[in-house]
């Protein structure tokens, strides 16, 4: 059974992101009001009431984080002003807050004050999300300029100072030589809380490698219907999750730009690199081939499009991402939600465990296969979620309903249910779906 709260007028505007903390009590919401908003559950009545409202940035806001709640109460913005600024609540006194209730909703009620605005972004920062804590008070950012910037408190206590750590140019990023000399323990000691960025300071990649991937970047074939699209924002797609594993160092899964692909990246302290590529484009046979670390696949005949046939090869943007707890899973999941309807659940396996150094072969790769794609929502994907042990997925789409996925006992994912934002009549039986799969069942 699914149970839903409504949250009547919660802003002025078009709401763009909705979050919970982490014990799932009190929900931010953004919008295109330029303000952000905290609400606080009601255990009792089941009820949300505004904690504080604040007009954060000059621009629409388009994503919120919560931060883990070891460094604080800490929510960080992303915004259209180009601009990503780090918010703590501070802590007022008995007169204060009697004050600020006296005073009336505003601006001046809010108890939340901007610690930093990191302006770096040469265009819309789209998305924000900090690491998971293990790694101490990071976050990532991405914006319309295709920059994956990796920012690092250097001061927790006033978090005034945060350090540029990383930026990399996703668009031209392609799949380099993959770090397989590296094992699981080193790339964990590579991936510490205390590590900061020098590129001066640490060792730089060997230049057999560096030249081996300016050579794949130069000699990777751009497809032809991707060479022709267009650079429109409104097109566009620019998201990020970071894999909750620490077993495996700091590694990200993001997309940007119009090219329909997401890019899996490890970050490390010699050299960042992209592990895998997930597309989810259909080929010309039909299959879904993702593209692995080192590998390119030589265009043949039976790849280029036939005269007359449907744009097979189309591609479009990839909304938003999701990297699901693993929960001692031997593998990864992955969920990605796209312009052209369909929700995609990858499975990534990593390297086995005792590959070594000597074993120079496709085993010390990490694979992608996908074991879900629906299309039920018949239009734009605009955010796909995991639930906290990532047994369920849940997405939302233009056609104004949530829908939800689980994976029967066989491993098959399904749909296992869905709630429209206007309880009318059901959905037509002209688009018949798979039976859902009884959420009770585990």
């Amino acid at each position: 059974m699914i149970q839903t709260g409504l949250i009547q007028n919660a802003h002025t505007d078009l709401v763009t992101d909705a979050i919970y903390d982490f014990y799932g009590l009190r929900l931010a919401t953004c919008s295109l009001d330029q303000r952000i908003k905290v609400w606080r559950l009601d255990e009792n009545s089941g009820t949300w009431s505004v904690e504080d409202d604040w007009k954060a940035h000059d621009a629409p806001v388009s994503k919120l984080s919560w931060a883990h709640p070891e460094f604080g109460t800490i929510i960080a913005s992303s915004s259209f002003d180009r601009t990503v600024k780090i918010w703590e609540q501070s802590i007022q006194t008995a007169a204060e807050q009697q004050q600020s209730n006296a005073s009336g909703p505003g601006p001046s009620t809010s108890r939340w004050v901007e610690r930093v605005a990191l302006p770096d972004a040469r265009g819309t920062v789209r998305a924000v999300e900090f690491a998971p804590h293990q790694f101490g008070l990071k976050l990532a950012t991405i914006a319309t300029d295709n920059i994956l910037r990796i920012y690092e408190c250097l001061d927790q206590p006033t978090l005034s100072q945060w350090q540029l750590a990383e930026d990399i140019d996703i668009a031209n990023a392609v799949p380099g030589p993959s770090p397989s000399h590296v094992t699981r323990a080193q790339t964990a000691a590579l991936a510490t809380p205390t590590q900061t960025h020098s590129s001066l300071d640490g060792v730089s990649a060997p230049l057999v490698a560096q030249g081996l991937q300016a050579h794949l970047q130069q000699s990777t074939p751009v497809p032809p219907s991707r060479a022709t699209l267009g650079n429109r924002e409104a097109d566009g797609g620019w998201t990020l999750s970071w894999c909750k594993d620490r077993y495996w160092g700091e590694i990200l899964a993001t997309g940007a730009g119009n090219s329909g692909v997401v890019k899996i990246i490890q970050l490390n302290a010699r050299r960042s690199n992209v592990l895998l590529t997930l597309d989810g484009s259909p080929t010309a046979s039909g299959a879904v081939t993702p593209a692995i670390a080192g590998h390119i696949t030589p265009a043949g005949p039976e790849s280029a499009p036939q005269p007359g046939a449907p744009s097979a090869q189309q591609t479009y943007s990839v909304t938003s991402v999701a990297w699901a707890p693993s929960c001692g899973r031997s593998y990864h999941l992955v969920a990605t939600g796209s312009r052209d309807g369909h929700v995609r659940i990858w499975k990534l396996k990593p390297p086995p465990e005792d590959f070594g150094e000597d074993d120079m072969h496709d085993d010390g790769k990490w694979t992608a296969t996908i074991v879900g794609d629906f299309d039920q929502h018949k239009s734009a994907v605009g955010r796909v979620e995991w639930n906290i042990t990532g047994t369920v997925l849940s997405s939302a789409g233009n056609d104004g309903r949530i829908r939800l996925w689980k994976a029967n006992a066989e491993g098959s994912w399904k749909p296992a249910g869905s709630i429209g934002v206007e309880q009318t009549a059901e959905e037509p039986a002209s688009q018949p779906e798979s039976k859902d799969v009884d959420m009770e069942d585990n």
